[in-house]
């Protein structure tokens, strides 16, 4: 894993903690408070940077620059767009770069959504490939595509594949190449470093970490291909509310300590869980010996707070989300109170009955690991 300091000199908890802020004014806040308005005041011709609540917000304008300065350290030239949801921001880079004719590739193992957007993309007359993220099999399937879409680690399987083959390799074929990074976090990998041209996230995960907003986000260098997605969210309104805007930028302040913190609790979670006889399939990418460390340890900087595993049945796997009591038996991830569900009962992964996905979260490693395995002791009767 690489060293955490970013190339500018400035420690990634610093940056969490300053990112977005406006130049102080004396006897102003450090964040000022949401804005709340559907117009501004706009006499003469319309040239200032705030016209109407659909275009840009002043608190949008914060959090946005907070994000780049994340997901792009010290790099000029590079803008970020903030969403009503993760799924409005995938939505916007895919509806906005692709049109009848053309040819997308999709992991064939990510977020339970995608078969949704795929039907809707096929609906509108565009081609529509997948393949899985391990092994880097998007590959084979680049040859006339027009966008790349790359979900890394996958969710929830955890595979990993090599970001910048596949950029590289895709843009030698005339391709954009947009990198799912909500499991990894700015803090975690820089797509844009790696060569991806987009940066997705849905910040209702640990981006902002407590569970309580809806957010999404893009970042890529400006541009004909942002000022696109720009254009789609005017278009469709996929906005976020000025209030979402501010509690994901206040949240942003303690990123650094909270993913430090459940990354660490996570691969202690998943060494606890090595050598479990009733355990199959157990994936972190933090594990010397899981599938994709090699890859990951070249390209992430922090592994995440998930962790993956399989239980023998589905009653067993109920039975243990019945038992924990530090674990909130809940969807989504991210979050400072960990959670875990049976992914099976939604439908649309391609995992067994008994798969389970654990979020970590912020409490005391030793605590969290204790419940844990207490669960799986209990779930045996």
């Amino acid at each position: 894993m690489s060293d955490p300091t970013a190339a500018d000199g400035a420690g990634e908890g610093t940056r969490a903690v300053r990112a977005g802020l406006p130049e102080p004014v004396k006897y102003e806040p450090t964040l000022p408070g949401p804005v709340f308005a559907a117009h501004f005041h706009l006499p003469g011709e319309p040239t200032g940077p705030y016209t109407y609540g659909r275009d840009e917000n002043p608190t949008w304008t914060h959090l946005e620059r907070a994000v780049g300065e994340l997901e792009a350290p010290g790099q000029d030239g590079v803008e970020t767009l903030v969403f009503a949801s993760g799924m409005a921001a995938i939505s916007s880079v895919l509806f906005s770069q692709l049109r009848a004719g053309d040819t997308v590739v999709l992991p064939s193992d990510g977020y339970q959504a995608l078969p949704l957007v795929r039907a809707q993309l096929e609906a509108y007359g565009i081609e529509v490939r997948t393949a899985p993220t391990g092994g880097d099999a998007q590959l084979a399937v680049l040859d006339g595509a027009q966008l790349l879409w790359i979900e890394s680690p996958s969710n929830p399987g955890l595979d990993v594949c090599d970001i910048r083959r596949l950029a590289e390799a895709a843009h030698e074929r005339g391709a954009l190449v947009a990198v799912d990074n909500t499991l990894a976090t700015p803090l975690g990998q820089r797509p844009l470093e790696l060569g991806a041209d987009f940066s997705v996230a849905s910040g209702t995960k640990q981006l902002t970490g407590h569970g309580d907003v809806l957010l999404g986000y893009v970042t890529g260098r400006s541009g004909d291909p942002m000022t696109a997605v720009r254009r789609w969210r005017k278009i469709v309104g996929a906005i976020p509310g000025p209030m979402e805007a501010w509690l994901a930028h206040r949240s942003i302040a303690t990123l650094q300590l909270r993913v430090d913190r459940q990354s660490a609790t996570a691969l202690a979670v998943a060494q606890a869980l090595r050598g479990r006889r009733e355990v199959t399939g157990l994936r972190y990418p933090g594990l010397v010996d899981d599938p994709s460390h090699q890859v990951a340890s070249r390209q992430m900087r922090r592994y995440g707070c998930v962790v993956s595993f399989t239980l023998p049945t589905r009653a067993r796997a109920e039975r243990f989300l019945e038992e924990l009591r530090l674990v909130d038996d809940a969807t989504s991830f991210g979050g400072v109170r960990s959670t875990a569900e049976r992914r099976g009962r939604w439908g649309g992964d391609a995992v067994p009955e008994g798969f389970i996905r654990l979020s970590v979260g912020a409490e005391d490693p030793e605590d969290l690991v204790a419940d844990v395995l207490r669960a799986l002791e209990e779930s045996t009767r």
